[in-house]
């Protein structure tokens, strides 16, 4: 039986599209192993699957600034690759899959000494300091902006393939979006999502400008846990805390999506021809990349994009919704002449296994 070990985690990022692999490698008979960190989040995230089984290694966080923590994680980060090393010759998978994040940098180094068949892969337009420190030992690296490859020196690795979408927004029915949300199919519908934790200041938008919006849209409000509030209910209001098989319906029925501008999300936005407004994380919050990854598509003419702290600013929150409703042809028409490179999730899976 062929065997294969994930690795990533730090963030929900870092896992997303790990979790969306496995269940080809599951059903395709393929033995399982998963190396994240002690208490990380994707060890909860993984336990869905019984089939994989999950091992923890003593993980440092890369930082890019100046932290007493950082002297302690070089201590850890070594350790870590120990770690590693001996639990890969252990396992002994055939391929390593890297999705990035603090703790996948031990796990490459581990597959590199023993001679394994290493894929990483990065979402955002620069790479990550994890995926940047690994490049050096992994065989392939998988890109999803093609701008990518003037970030890094090893060119020759790396192979953009354009976000790995699964197949679980598209052909979502406007009718049957209106009857999950109890809304109606004839008046503008803005999506705004918050994330799977959610998103403070997108949240704060809405609940803080409800009334002025509901006056001409209706609102599809997906808050997340953090965020989800069950006494806040109008009419044309439609609040969540999470969504999965019905989000390719509430898809159908918008007319426009406000997110956060990670990778994975403004791709199956713009696949599906959403017209959007990208919030970045701010760049106290993250390394920029968000908000690298939304000039992207707005230089694109895919959508537009509001700072983080302006986005609960009704005098730019507005003018911005009015201007991207009226134009939202002329988005939409962006995104269908100049269509997005992708890759299927079945597609990437079996270049993976051809090690």
């Amino acid at each position: 039986m062929p065997k294969i070990v994930f690795t990533g985690g730090g963030s929900a990022g870092h896992v997303t599209l790990n979790l969306a692999l496995i269940p080809w490698f599951i059903e395709n008979k393929w033995e399982i192993d998963y190396i994240g960190s002690r208490g990380g989040m994707e060890e909860e995230l993984v336990k869905k699957y019984k089939e994989v089984k999950y091992h923890a290694i003593t993980t440092g966080k890369l930082r890019r600034y100046f932290s007493w923590q950082n002297f302690i994680d070089m201590v850890k980060i070594p350790f870590g690759c120990l770690e590693a090393i001996f639990l890969i010759r252990k396992l002994n998978p055939d391929v390593i899959f890297s999705k990035g994040g603090f703790v996948s940098f031990p796990v490459v180094v581990g597959g590199f000494i023993n001679r394994k068949k290493i894929f990483m892969h990065e979402s955002d337009l620069t790479p990550g300091l994890a995926n940047k420190m690994s490049l050096p030992f992994v065989n392939t690296f998988f890109t999803t902006f093609p701008e990518t490859i003037n970030k890094v020196k090893q060119k020759q690795k790396v192979k953009c393939i354009g976000p790995a979408l699964s197949d679980r927004l598209y052909n979502g029915s406007k009718e049957e979006g209106a009857k999950f949300a109890n809304l109606t199919t004839n008046k503008p519908t803005i999506m705004v999502i918050g994330g799977s934790l959610g998103a403070k200041s997108l949240n704060e938008a809405v609940t803080n400008n409800l009334d002025e919006l509901l006056k001409n849209y209706q609102i599809i409000h997906i808050a997340g846990k953090n965020g989800f509030n069950p006494d806040i209910k109008a009419e044309g209001y439609a609040q969540f805390e999470y969504v999965d098989t019905e989000l390719k319906d509430l898809m159908a029925l918008s007319d426009i999506v406000i997110s956060r501008a990670g990778s994975n999300s403004i791709f199956e936005l713009a696949s599906l021809h959403k017209p959007m407004i990208l919030v970045p994380l701010p760049n106290t919050a993250s390394r920029g990349e968000q908000t690298l990854n939304a000039k992207s598509f707005v230089d694109k003419g895919y959508g537009e994009l509001i700072k983080d702290e302006d986005i609960t600013n009704p005098d730019i929150l507005f003018p911005m919704l009015e201007k991207v409703y009226k134009n939202r042809a002329q988005y939409t028409k962006k995104m269908q002449e100049n269509p997005v490179k992708t890759t299927s999730i079945t597609s990437l899976c079996q270049e993976i296994s051809k090690h």
